[in-house]
């Protein structure tokens, strides 16, 4: 079954748009780790990365459409990039809400000494991963030495507000499951991640995002190398919930490639999967309010955004 199909099943028809209020932006494909579950396929040998001209092109974007009240910066680390803190206080200038997809790890890098202070300086909110509470499961994802590393920079966080009642500084972590499976329930996975961090380390967050992997990039040639793939893909289909398509992030963002392209979302991006129609570029972007309406791409991977309680980049959906 196509996921057009699922979608006509169930009454819903083609995907499309509403008017966008969310820029994600990906700055690049450079991060200080290699992640296992990375749909990037990011690390520390990429060299693609936003020029110069493609950032102000964002910002203009930004500043000729307001009902974009969300500036979502991505990566890689998205940190590492050299003009990430003009981006970030040229969004803030704006008065939008300003996100850093943040791994934690690139906060201790040489050089980054003081990025945790100036996100905090900026009230930009911070979407970190944290694949989960336990070292193990973290280091089999992430590598070696980065959970005690993660723990270091969540404290360094927390010591300037970021989760603390009351701070107004937002620290969203994010779990993604270690293998060919769902994530369980978001609310009750949350309150464990809440109890193991406190006692464990002390630490405090505001709220918890989990996130379905989709079977593209360094994740697919996972299952492939296991023989899952095609169980895992099985899955997602049959995990198909209708009830996640209101709130899925294709309908509701623009996604911007580190060259300026727009995508539907950031695993379109990733595919190579442009939006239906001439390729476009954020010089051209125009006034979003005139994609409202405007189809979708759609593919076999979307089905991992509606498997179950449903996955985003701003966590489950139901």
């Amino acid at each position: 079954m196509t996921f057009e199909d699922a979608l006509h099943q169930a009454g819903l028809g083609p995907l499309r748009r509403e008017s966008p209020s969310w820029l994600q932006v990906n700055l690049g494909k450079r991060c200080n780790q290699t992640c296992a579950h990375c749909h990037v396929d990011a690390g520390p040998h990429r060299k693609e990365q936003m020029p110069d001209e493609v950032v102000e092109d964002v910002l203009r974007a930004l500043a000729a459409n307001p009902s974009l009240g969300l500036l979502d910066i991505t990566g890689g680390a998205p940190e590492l990039h050299p003009r990430f803190r003009d981006l970030v206080r040229g969004g803030r200038s704006l008065g939008r809400r300003v996100m850093d997809r943040c791994n934690l790890t690139v906060l201790l890098e040489p050089g980054q000494e003081d990025t945790a202070a100036f996100l905090a300086a900026e009230g930009v909110e911070i979407v970190a991963s944290m694949p989960c509470y336990l070292r193990d499961n973290v280091e089999r994802q992430r590598g070696r030495g980065v959970y005690d590393a993660s723990v270091e920079a969540l404290r360094r966080l927390n010591a300037l507000g970021y989760g603390q009642p009351g701070a107004g500084l937002t620290l969203s972590l994010v779990y993604n499951p270690g293998g060919a499976h769902l994530p369980p329930s978001q609310a009750a996975l949350e309150a464990d991640y809440r109890r193991r961090l406190r006692d464990d380390h002390g630490l405090v967050f505001t709220n918890l995002l989990t996130l379905t992997n989709l079977p593209i990039a360094r994740f697919a040639a996972d299952l492939s190398r296991q023989g899952k793939t095609t169980q895992y893909e099985a899955l997602l289909e049959s995990s198909f919930n209708a009830a996640t398509v209101p709130g899925l992030m294709c309908r509701h963002l623009v996604s911007v490639s580190w060259d300026g392209g727009l995508y539907d979302c950031d695993f379109n991006q990733m595919l190579g999967l442009p939006s239906p129609g001439p390729r476009r570029h954020v010089r051209e972007l125009g006034r979003v309010s005139e994609l409202d309406g405007a189809p979708i791409t759609v593919g076999r991977h979307c089905f991992g955004c509606t498997a179950g309680a449903g996955s985003s980049c701003g966590g489950a959906l139901t």
